[in-house]
């Protein structure tokens, strides 16, 4: 692959934004919701508001940005875009709702400004899958899983890393954070619009590098499939059914982080200890709950982040078996550590019911499984639509599959939030784990599908 050197330079220009863009998606999409919840005067529900009604209008975004894809491309599609998220991520800056300083704000700056930038960043993930599925045959699992490392990154280095920098050197203002981000994404819209083009064929080259045009290609035409043709296609009810569960699984489990840590420090961790431990944070407004809290939280956060650390190979490792063992082998694998991230949650209440500290391996195994998840996710969604599909029909069918995947998503972590606050949290869980069995289920057919590009993959 690397061996044609203009190739090469294309290669490596997009492995290195689409790390970057991943890393962005992965942390503007779910994981900076935790960032804002733990340092806004807000309530949850305040903070959650614009990032649910933005997950509804994504469902439809998908569609507008897969057909923008198809029409115009993806750097005229994606520019515009990252500008925007840069703009939000001001917003939500400038908003300034922040506990630190009263914590009122302009609410509807925010509301607005978090808004357009979960609507915006859904763009990063889809150019990121796109040129993947246009540059690569052979080697589309590999550079999948390199591009997708950014996703668990952003659950190490924003989450926590960030966590604790705005808690210890920022007395718990965002604001730096947020203005930075902009100044990031503006730059990286730049180079976006600079480096990369939609397809090789552009610039007279072919998919991995290749001498020749793809084997698998040369008597298929391009379809241009219709919304009423993918929806009457079993394989993608498929797609749709266990690539949904799984994303569903990474929304009810990311976005509700911070909200089961604390549910479990106010139900389970007994009061006298509390208020013992919470002596300790005496310059914290007198609160003793919010010190334990603050304590918790962190301690959580640390085991969380080793074991992302430890799982942010994952996504490669996914790759490798697709390229290696095949799509539906490599989806099987995904859909088993889907269990992780939930059982180690779950384990969770009965450690801090009974010693009112966590339980460090089941965290470990919490991070690592969450690893997986975003990495995993990310790299065999868009290898099973390429896998179903082929280079040629990827967006078509995307866009669509994708949509509809996003329907149930969009509450995911509304409806876990709703239960863990109602004390239902192991109702919760439960469903989870339900919910990954049927997607396992699901992935099986997959072991019976052709492989579209079968004749160039090895």
């Amino acid at each position: 692959m690397l061996k044609n050197k203009k190739f090469a330079r294309y290669a490596i220009a997009f492995g290195i934004l689409g790390v970057v863009w991943m890393f962005f998606y992965s942390g503007l999409q779910n994981d900076q919701i935790n960032i804002i919840q733990g340092f806004s005067g807000w309530s949850n529900a305040q903070t959650l508001a614009p990032m649910t009604v933005g997950n509804l209008v994504c469902i439809v975004l998908t569609m507008v940005y897969g057909t923008c894809f198809i029409k115009f491309g993806v750097r005229k599609t994606l520019t515009p875009c990252i500008i925007l998220s840069a703009l939000g991520c001001a917003g939500i800056a400038a908003a300034n709702g922040l506990a630190c300083n009263g914590g009122t704000g302009n609410y509807v700056l925010y509301a607005i400004s978090l808004f357009i930038v979960r609507c915006t960043c859904m763009c990063f993930q889809m150019s990121g899958f796109q040129l993947a599925a246009s540059w690569f045959i052979r080697y589309r699992g590999r550079v999948l899983g390199i591009i997708t490392l950014g996703s668990p990154l952003f659950s190490v280095i924003g989450t926590s890393v960030m966590t604790n920098f705005i808690s210890n050197n920022l007395g718990g203002d965002y604001r730096p954070f947020y203005y930075g981000l902009c100044i990031v994404l503006v730059i990286i819209a730049i180079l976006s619009c600079c480096l990369l083009r939609d397809f090789p064929e552009d610039v007279g080259l072919f998919p991995d590098g290749a001498d020749t045009a793809p084997k698998s290609e040369a008597n298929n035409d391009e379809v241009n499939l219709t919304v009423g043709q993918v929806l009457k296609m079993k394989k993608s009810w498929i797609m749709i059914v266990n690539f949904g569960i799984y994303q569903f699984i990474i929304n009810a489990c990311m976005a509700s982080m911070v909200a089961w840590f604390t549910h479990l420090v106010v139900t389970n961790v007994d009061t006298v200890a509390a208020g013992a431990m919470g002596g300790m944070f005496a310059g914290m407004g007198g609160m003793e709950g919010a010190g334990v809290m603050v304590l918790f939280v962190g301690q959580a956060t640390k085991w969380l982040s080793l074991g992302a650390i430890i799982g942010i190979p994952m996504s490669f490792v996914f790759g490798v078996i697709d390229d290696k063992l095949g799509t539906p082998v490599a989806s099987l694998v995904l859909g088993i550590t889907e269990f992780l991230p939930v059982i180690g949650l779950m384990a969770q209440k009965s450690a801090v019911a009974a010693t009112g500290s966590c339980n460090v391996p089941m965290l470990v195994l919490w991070g690592f499984g969450v690893a997986c998840m975003t990495g995993g996710v990310p790299t065999m969604h868009p290898a099973s639509i390429s896998f179903a599909f082929g280079r040629r029909e990827y967006q078509a069918a995307n866009r669509i599959i994708m949509a509809i995947q996003l329907i149930p998503c969009a509450f995911a972590a509304q409806i876990m939030a709703a239960l863990i606050n109602s004390s239902n949290d192991m109702s919760g869980w439960i469903m989870c784990l339900v919910l990954i069995v049927i997607g396992l289920i699901f992935t099986l057919p997959m072991f019976k599908m052709k492989d579209s590009n079968a004749a160039d993959r090895g």
